[in-house]
């Protein structure tokens, strides 16, 4: 079978179409159909670009000599990256623009006067629009063509990123400079495949990678017996594994890998590898290189033993200058080890040299955020206390006396940055707090050492009087562990394990019973506050559709985790299958068009991240270790907060789709799924990304896209923004559309919440929390990354503000005004912050899909 494989070593060169060729797709493909509008959006930007370089700077495009040829109309590629450099303040780096470059290159619009594909920053290297053959010439007036430019840079810096690496990805290993290694390693963090390695691997996989793309279905990548040669990640695309007598076994797709066994152990291939669709990419390591790696990490790999068994590895630091604290100190980095080891290592390399105003130590606020899951709080505590009263068994006494006072300092710093992550959590657990208690007195009763804390306490309170303007210093302060925490001041409290709260369950008919109880309460106990127990009774939770779940007794907290219209019932267990949703459950059958026509989009958007800041405060990061892990791991844990935020995020996808379902009227439906992506539009704008894509979402649920004569009506400016924003949804590469939009931003922003619990549901599955009996430290780290991700958000404090008038509010605003309907000043107050605020924290929707798209077909056949 012909094995259709492009090679990027040499210089790729562009086949010049003829004259008058027409490719002709076969059959209409929805990914064709796709593929044509992006195309058409692209011409249209090229066009846009064109014409302002034609308008502002025609001198760019002239004829050029180089090497005693003449080169007609062409522009030099360092001149085209600094004139994009000057249109478009936002680009942080050159590179940024040589992929925005790029795209156009891809696309043939741009072309290389000798059919180069890369796009290159260099004044010899010259290139040629494709105006003529596309009709780039088009004249527009000025507040028309600066419009467009906007336009066209916004869609071309969202598509430069997977440009600039897909070409990275071309050059040859040898031809890849630091900066482009960087962009590699950066994309592996997100690739499945790649997952359980340490950052070291990765970053020696990103040199050597090689891309290698087939074009036909059906192609055999290797067969089975073969020898081993290569180790491969699918980039893009799907395969088929296939063994003798049993056929196709399974399918692997984006992010999986294969070859790595044959590698492993010199054997010959397990199994044949067919391509499953056209047009497939993968990202290849050779055996050589494999191997090397392995030997490399080996090389690195520090073992520390003691009576005769490993407690400790370590790995040395490729790169140790953003590590920080521990890992720049010692140049190790903490792979795996029993807990006490790798607490004693942190202990040990933990920076002492400061003034107690340094940022808490990463490696340090790795161990503690996820210290639960293979050491107890209870555990830590008696660590830390056998630490504190270590003693030095040889040397003088003056080298006694230094190392028990440098340890005490330790065991403190460490507590002191414990107290600086969990806050107040840490007095809700019993243990902790008489721990803290205890070595508090201690503390004290060393003059020494209190005398330094205390000045370190003064110290950080004088930085924050310079800061703020305000609190007062005494001298006379006592020393305590939470003296210098501040708790997030927010109008919603955290809820708490043993907060009491009200419960809601139904029996048979119907009837709601009320009563108090802790958030943590079990099953067994909530059923015992209402029934004898000796029945044969059962909690069942229900949902809209009317899929049921029996609880287990043991099951703790499940009120406060009930889904979007879920529902408690107690019952009998003759009796499970009787029960029906109650009315209440189907949500509304009247929408709430004529309330909204009275609030402004802008009002909407403004109380919707009011609110949503209020549940992101309230939850605290280390909610997501618990969640993802299973908070019945945790005694006294509580998810509370978090699942109310999810919950949130889920009630607002279904409120875009419930009002637009229930609008029966078609030219106020129009006007209102115009305010929905205006809506989404300020979310955006006030980086309010959870809402944004709750509200896409809704968008974008099958109920709503089918409603053609609705989108029909929506002005073609509201599409192609709605359509921009489509991108950033994009879920290929692991989201990374979103994952480069939100790396340019800067806090407080409220991130996709349910992208970064599927980021650490994908890093717990992927990697085991014990290698070899010994804490898979590396799995922790790159779990504690991504729960820093929620406490970075909130690093600056969120302030309530009117979102820029950008391109978007120009497209929505310019032009009259459109009024559904006139109201009195009775109707004003509706529009109150207050009213508005009421509205969205109590919105009633409709989550069963079947009786949406039912709703969706009535109103547009």
């Amino acid at each position: 079978m012909e094995n259709v494989v492009e090679s990027f070593c040499s210089t790729p060169r562009r086949r010049t179409p003829e004259i008058g060729e027409t490719p002709l797709p076969e059959a209409l493909d929805p990914k064709d159909t796709m593929k044509q509008f992006l195309s058409d959006r692209l011409v249209k930007a090229a066009r846009s670009v064109y014409s302002v370089m034609i308008e502002k700077n025609p001198g760019l495009i002239r004829d050029r000599k180089h090497h005693l040829k003449t080169h007609r109309h062409c522009c030099s590629g360092k001149e085209l990256v600094d004139w994009l450099m000057k249109q478009n303040e936002c680009l942080q780096s050159r590179s940024q623009a040589v992929g925005m470059w790029q795209v156009l290159v891809d696309e043939g619009i741009l072309v290389h006067v000798k059919q180069d594909l890369n796009f290159l920053d260099k004044d010899t290297q010259f290139y040629r629009f494709q105006d003529a053959e596309l009709g780039l010439s088009h004249v527009s007036n000025e507040k028309d063509l600066e419009d467009e430019l906007h336009e066209a840079l916004s869609l071309l810096s969202q598509l430069g990123p997977d440009a600039l690496l897909s070409m990275i990805l071309r050059k040859c290993p040898t031809q890849r400079s630091a900066e482009d290694i960087e962009v590699i390693y950066e994309e592996l963090l997100h690739v499945k495949a790649a997952a359980h390695l340490s950052s070291s691997v990765r970053k020696e996989l990103a040199a050597v990678l090689v891309f290698e793309s087939h074009v036909k279905s059906g192609t055999v990548l290797f067969s089975q017996g073969d020898k081993g040669t290569s180790w491969y990640i699918i980039w893009k695309g799907s395969v088929n594994v296939i063994t003798h007598g049993k056929g196709i076994v399974t399918t692997l797709h984006e992010g999986e890998d294969f070859g790595q066994l044959a590698l492993l152990n010199d054997a010959p291939r397990a199994a044949t590898i067919i391509l499953r669709e056209d047009n497939c990419h993968f990202l290849r390591v050779d055996k050589q290189d494999f191997i090397r790696i392995l030997k490399d990490v080996e090389a690195n790999t520090v073992r520390l033993e003691e009576h005769g068994r490993t407690v400790l590895v370590l790995e040395k630091s490729a790169d140790c200058n953003g590590q920080g604290g521990a890992a720049a100190n010692s140049k190790y980095t903490v792979m795996s080890g029993t807990p006490e080891k790798i607490l004693e290592h942190l202990l040990d390399t933990l920076k002492l040299d400061s003034n107690g105003n340094d940022p808490i130590d990463p490696c340090v606020s790795d161990f503690l955020l996820t210290h639960k899951v293979f050491m107890s709080s209870s555990q830590l505590c008696s660590a830390l206390q056998h630490h504190y009263q270590a003693e030095l068994s040889e040397g003088s006494e003056q080298e006694k006396a230094a190392y028990i006072f440098n340890t005490k300092q330790r065991v403190v710093k460490l507590i002191a940055q414990w107290v600086a992550l969990y806050g107040l959590l840490l007095k809700e657990d019993p243990d902790v707090w008489d721990f803290l208690e205890r070595l508090k007195k201690e503390v004290g009763a060393d003059n020494r050492l209190s005398s330094i804390l205390k000045e370190q306490f003064r110290e950080r309170r004088r930085t924050k009087v310079l800061e703020n303007g305000y609190q007062s210093l005494s001298r006379n302060q006592q020393f305590d562990w939470f003296s210098s925490y501040e708790e997030p001041a927010g109008r919603l409290q955290p809820i708490k394990a043993q907060d009491k709260v009200l419960y809601e369950i139904y029996t048979p008919d119907g009837k709601p019973l009320s009563l108090m109880l802790a958030v943590n309460t079990s099953v067994q106990e909530a059923m015992s506050a209402i029934v004898k127990a000796e029945g044969d009774h059962v909690l069942v939770k229900m949902n809209s559709t009317g899929e049921r779940a029996q609880l287990k007794l043991d099951a703790t907290a499940v009120y406060t985790a009930l889904g979007v219209n879920e529902k408690l019932f107690i019952c009998t267990s003759s009796e499970v299958e009787q029960l029906r949703p109650l009315k209440e459950q189907q949500g509304p059958e009247q929408g709430t068009t004529d309330l909204m026509e009275q609030m402004s989009s802008k009002d909407v958007a403004i109380e919707l991240t009011n609110y949503d800041w209020e549940l992101f405060t309230a939850m605290h990061e280390v909610e997501l270790v618990y969640y993802i892990f299973g908070r019945h791991k945790f005694p006294g844990a509580t998810t509370a907060n978090l699942e109310r935020f999810v919950r949130h995020f889920n009630v607002v996808q279904y409120w875009v789709v419930t009002e637009l379902c229930l609008c029966e009227d078609l030219v106020k439906r129009a006007i209102l799924l115009k305010k929905f992506i205006k809506i989404a539009s300020v979310l955006k704008e006030q980086r309010n990304l959870n809402s944004f894509f709750a509200v896409m979402f809704g968008l974008g649920n099958s109920a709503v896209q089918r409603l053609y004569k609705t989108w029909e009506r929506i002005p073609s400016k509201t599409k192609r923004i709605y359509c921009a924003y489509e991108r950033l949804m994009d879920p290929t590469r692991n989201h990374r559309a979103y994952r480069l939009a939100v790396a340019k931003l800067s806090p407080p922003y409220i991130p996709f919440m349910p992208l970064l619990l599927k980021d650490m549901t994908f890093i717990h599955e992927g990697n085991p929390n014990y290698v070899d009996k010994l804490v898979n430290f590396e799995k922790m780290r790159m779990l504690a990354k991504t729960v820093k991700i929620v406490r970075e958000c909130r690093s600056q404090p969120y302030v309530p503000s009117s979102p820029q008038r950008g391109l978007a509010d120009r497209m929505f605003l310019d032009g009259p005004a459109t009024r559904l309907s006139t109201y009195s000043d009775h109707a004003l107050p509706l529009r109150s912050p207050s009213n508005i605020r009421h509205y969205v924290q109590n919105l009633k929707v409709i989550d069963n899909q079947r009786r949406l798209t039912q709703l969706s077909r009535t109103i547009e056949c």
